[in-house]
């Protein structure tokens, strides 16, 4: 059986490693690497797109990563029980005219035994952002640990 610790049921401890975990993975921009946590036949709704399977996932975060240049991601616990997970997220992009904006967001999570998101459903919503207003500002890749979180960034 392969799997994806921190496996279900979470703990608060667990549910915080999880949700860090996909921060970073996402933050690696890495389709491939990115679509691994998720089930062969996950299931995701994305703004108004319907996504099913792995190969989908990929293909879906290429083009999003085609589109949102130097993406930086911040994913906070929300709630947790069971196996499932809620998230408020942050993210920060430009366009290919150098016009920068801030992504809002919340999903919820839900896991198969193996620690496999089976289930994506996400609700974003996009704030155009002068570059001054930026605030996810670490060189591209993992947020340092030490780099503040959504809550204390006042987001």
């Amino acid at each position: 059986m392969t799997g994806r610790a921190p496996l279900p049921p979470f703990t608060a401890l667990s549910a915080i490693q999880k949700v860090r975990l996909a921060e970073d993975s996402w933050n690696s921009r890495d389709p491939e690497r990115v679509a691994l946590a998720y089930t062969e036949d996950t299931f995701w709704r994305n703004r108004s797109e319907f996504i099913v399977g792995r190969h989908q996932v990929v293909d879906f975060l290429r083009r999003k990563w085609a589109s949102e240049l130097n993406y930086r991601l911040i994913k906070e616990l929300w709630a947790y029980r069971g196996d499932r997970i809620a998230v408020r997220y942050a993210y920060e992009w430009h366009d290919g005219d150098g016009k920068w904006y801030r992504s809002y967001g919340n999903e919820n999570w839900e896991f198969d035994r193996r620690g496999l998101m089976r289930k994506r459903y996400a609700c974003i919503n996009d704030q155009p952002i002068g570059e001054p207003d930026r605030r996810f500002r670490w060189s591209l890749g993992r947020r340092p640990d030490d780099y503040p979180g959504l809550s204390e960034l006042g987001l």
